[in-house]
Formats: structure tokens, C-alpha cells, sequence
């Protein structure tokens, strides 16, 4: 498949306290199979949807334990040391890396000057996702942050995203976008969101029947956050999976509104 461009999302994983119990329940919902982790690193499994890579479950490291389960996005890099140097030249923080994983590729992860984490891959033999954009696989990214300022200068700054803001003064929104084509947004978290949820990545994943989709994630222990939802880019909703990590499912096929 193509590279991925600079700055496009190319993966998404969740670090989970309970490995199995997480193929359990996203194998149930999305109906993902799973590879064999390696304990060379840290027993990472990658989620197949018909064969193909479309996600990553890790367990908590050693260390970390009592971190809160969450999901996280990584985006394209070409020259991943340099992005690293954007990172921190424009007011970012790099936690991890950047580090080979193997032939596999580079990471790094870091945090915005929103305080939101996210990752950079730039690839090995491991290129990305092998599907997106349709059901059981990665639909969309944002980031949610409070404080927007820093934000919206640092990632056009480290991946040169074209900026269009799409919302109004109750709706703080932007789309990101590389070569005219969007790939990601940024949603400042109102009063309305409670205080204790912190910035963060919301990943999307695309399913069929939005509806359906919340019923499974009910069914298999997990939690509905928010939504239902019609919007003009699909019906949504915000989930928990039953150890807690959040995320969205969208049918993007049903649509209401204009965009």
C-alpha cells in the first residue's frame, strides 16, 4: 500500500490492564481476530479485521500500572528524530522516544500544549493500517483539548495541516487537513464536559449500524457516554469498552445536516 503522508493518522492502539479481556470484548464487537503478542515486545497484539491490520492491543507495562485504559492515535512520519525536534521547538513535550521497535518502525510519544498525548510512527516493515474507512476499522481522529491557543499553532506547525474551522462559538472546531483532503480535527472540550476528563484522542471506528454497535457494547459490559448523535459526517456515539477506554463508533452512512 501507499506510505502514508506526513502527519496522516496510521495507527491506533489501547493500552489495557486485561489483555484478554480486551480481545474478548473488541473481538466481540468488531469481530477482530488477533495475532500472536511477542513477549520481545511486551506481548503487543495486532487486531485483523479479514486478515488485515487495523488496530493494536497492548497491556499496561511494568510500572504503569493504575494508569487510566485509554486509546491513542499515531501519525506519519517520514524522519521521525526531526518531527521530534517540531515537537519541542513549538512547545511540545516528547515522553517516549523516539525508539526503533524492531524492524517494525520508530515511535515516539508525546504531548501537545494542550496536554493531550499522541504518537508518531515512521515505518519499518510495519507500514499501518492495512484497512480504514469501513466497518471494524479506524474511521477518524480528535484531538480534545481545553485550552486551544498553543494547540492550534503546534500541530499545523509539526505536520503542516491546513487549518478549517468548522464550528461557531457553542461548537469549537477545526478540521486538519493534507492536500485539501481531511484526516483529523481538534474539539475544544466545553464547560459541558465533565472537569474530570482529561485531553485526549477520540478514535472513531466505523461499523455499520450505530445502534447495533452500542447494543454489543452494552451487551459485552461496556458502557454508552454520549449519543447517540446524527451529524452530517454520521451517526455516532462516545463508548467505554468495560475496562473503561473510551472511544466512538460512527456509521458514516447515515447522515443528517450540512456540513
Amino acid at each position: 500500500m501507499a506510505a502514508f503522508p506526513e502527519g496522516a493518522p496510521c495507527w491506533v492502539d489501547a493500552s489495557l490492564p486485561d489483555l484478554e479481556a480486551g480481545k474478548r470484548f473488541y473481538g466481540g464487537l468488531f469481530g477482530w481476530t488477533f495475532d500472536e503478542g511477542s513477549p520481545d515486545f511486551g506481548y503487543y497484539t495486532q487486531a485483523l479485521s479479514d486478515g488485515k491490520k487495523v488496530a493494536g492491543l497492548a497491556p499496561v507495562m511494568e510500572g504503569q500500572e493504575g494508569t487510566p485504559p485509554a486509546w491513542g492515535v499515531y501519525f506519519a512520519s517520514r524522519d521521525i528524530a526531526e518531527t521530534a525536534e517540531k515537537i519541542r521547538a513549538n512547545g511540545g513535550m516528547t515522553l517516549m522516544g523516539p525508539m526503533e521497535v524492531g524492524d517494525l518502525g520508530s515511535m515516539l510519544i508525546a504531548k501537545d500544549p494542550g496536554d493531550a498525548v499522541f504518537g508518531v510512527w515512521q515505518p519499518g516493515t510495519h507500514k499501518g493500517f492495512d484497512r480504514q474507512y469501513q466497518p471494524g476499522s479506524f474511521g477518524w481522529v480528535e484531538i480534545c483539548v481545553r485550552e486551544t491557543g498553543g494547540v492550534d499553532a503546534f500541530y499545523p506547525a509539526v505536520f503542516s495541516y491546513e487549518v478549517q474551522p468548522v464550528g461557531d462559538q457553542n461548537f469549537d472546531f477545526s478540521i486538519w487537513k493534507l492536500e485539501g483532503q481531511p484526516v483529523a480535527g481538534r474539539f475544544k472540550l466545553g464547560d459541558d464536559i465533565p472537569a474530570d476528563v482529561p485531553p485526549h484522542a477520540m478514535v472513531y471506528f466505523v461499523v455499520a449500524n450505530c445502534d447495533d454497535a452500542i447494543a454489543s457494547v452494552q451487551k459485552l459490559g461496556g458502557k454508552l457516554r454520549t449519543g447517540p448523535r446524527d451529524s452530517p459526517y454520521g451517526r455516532f456515539a462516545i463508548v467505554a469498552d468495560q475496562q473503561g477506554a473510551t472511544f466512538s463508533v460512527i456509521d458514516p452512512r447515515t447522515t443528517a445536516g450540512q456540513a
